[in-house]
């Protein structure tokens, strides 16, 4: 613009020189250079003259990890502080099988999950699935040197296992690895249960098993597997017996789900006493507010467990909900908690859904023993009770839809 008055004013300066007379043509010509002049300031006055507009921005790049097609990546991260109203020396919450301490911001796990799963409809009847954890939970889970001849090697693997699924009627889906045991209502990772801390059950039942399962689609209400593996939180095998079990998954309903289970086996190292578990529960989603759930088991090997869980869940608003979980646990002879004695624990948990991908919880838990058993502040004084309050954060992010 003012490379366009600079010449201009050269051009009128320029006519100006000029010895008069003048012809008409450059009267108007002069005339015209006024007029361009005049209204060139009046734009510069109000604001006309604008910068050039900013180049667009750049193209939105693609994302770093970009699964491939058919599979799904998940990553989460779950972390808590709890308070044990006991104050127990070690800060050790007892019987607790993820909020294991008190008075300490903890990391339950951090995980890392990738799934490919078979899709036989569109010609691909093979998949895998893995699962990478750490954290106080991947502890907990992945057994000890009491279970595991190499614990070490095998810890950050949560499941690790490939599928085939056979051209038998239905079809046939064969695993082989390491998978969740789905003994039990309860599961691993928090966003998908009801409560915050786990069960006595979850805590009793395996957690995982190494081998083979096959499931077959008896029936669209009724499926039907059975395994051969080492053993209950055995990668490797250290007895040579195997231990199997048969399972049914009946769904009479879209809303209501049923598993009866059987597992059996010889799983200790010196003792050649075999394993019996007995398991069922069912979950009924009575209206889209409101979902209740029941677990009972039976187990049976040097001593005998017999043991039941109720669960209730309302959502009072979308992104709110209460849960209450009670349970009795009778242990005789100690085979869950070392000492013959009868359980009971009620716990009430508080969801609020910040978003898709993260939820806090607030939950009050109460333990209680027909027999002085939790620890205090004092070593070697044991109470009969054990109340902790817990506040959980459980973030997640992954293109797998639903429970993990």
């Amino acid at each position: 613009m003012l490379r366009l008055m600079t010449m201009l004013t050269l051009c009128a300066g320029a006519l100006s020189a000029q010895e008069p007379p003048w012809t008409e043509r450059e009267r108007l010509l002069l005339n015209r250079i006024e007029q361009l002049e005049r209204r060139l300031t009046a734009l510069e006055s109000a604001g006309g003259v604008r910068p050039p507009a900013p180049p667009p921005p750049p193209a939105a790049q693609p994302p770093i990890i970009d699964p491939p097609p058919d599979s799904t990546l998940g990553v989460s991260l779950d972390g808590y502080y709890a308070y044990n109203f006991n104050r127990p020396a070690g800060r050790a919450n007892l019987l607790r099988a993820y909020d294991v301490l008190s008075n300490s911001f903890s990391l339950n796990q951090a995980s890392l999950l990738f799934e490919r799963a078979p899709k036989p409809e569109a010609g691909r009847r093979f998949g895998l699935r893995l699962d990478l954890q750490y954290g106080q939970a991947t502890e907990t889970l992945q057994g000890s040197p009491a279970n595991e001849p190499r614990p070490q090697v095998y810890r950050p693997l949560f499941q690790a296992y490939g599928t085939y699924v056979a051209p038998l009627g239905k079809g046939l889906a064969v695993d082989f690895g390491k998978w969740a045991s789905s003994l039990g209502f309860e599961n691993n990772y928090t966003k998908d249960q009801l409560n915050y801390s786990r069960s006595y059950l979850f805590n009793f039942l395996p957690f995982y098993h190494f081998g083979l399962r096959a499931t077959y689609p008896v029936h669209p209400k009724l499926d039907l597997s059975y395994w051969v593996v080492n053993g209950a939180q055995q990668s490797e095998d250290f007895n040579n017996f195997k231990s199997q079990a048969v399972l049914l998954a009946f769904k009479p309903s879209q809303n209501v789900t049923w598993n009866v289970n059987y597992y059996s086996g010889v799983e200790g190292r010196v003792s050649n006493a075999r394993i019996h578990i007995l398991d069922s529960y069912g979950a009924w989603i009575v209206t889209p507010k409101l979902t209740l759930a029941a677990e009972a088991d039976y187990v049976l090997q040097s001593g005998h467990v017999a043991a039941g869980a109720a669960y209730a869940r309302y959502r009072f608003a979308p992104k709110f909900s209460l849960a209450g979980r009670a349970e009795y646990l009778s242990d005789h002879g100690g085979l869950f908690s070392g000492e013959s004695q009868t359980l009971k624990e009620t716990t009430v948990t508080a969801d609020y859904n910040v978003g898709n991908g993260f939820l806090m919880r607030w939950e009050w838990r109460r333990d209680f023993s027909g027999r002085p058993f939790f620890l205090s502040e004092t070593p070697g004084v044991r109470r009969r009770s054990q109340n902790t309050a817990t506040v959980g954060l459980i973030w997640w992010y992954g293109g797998k839809q639903g429970a993990w």
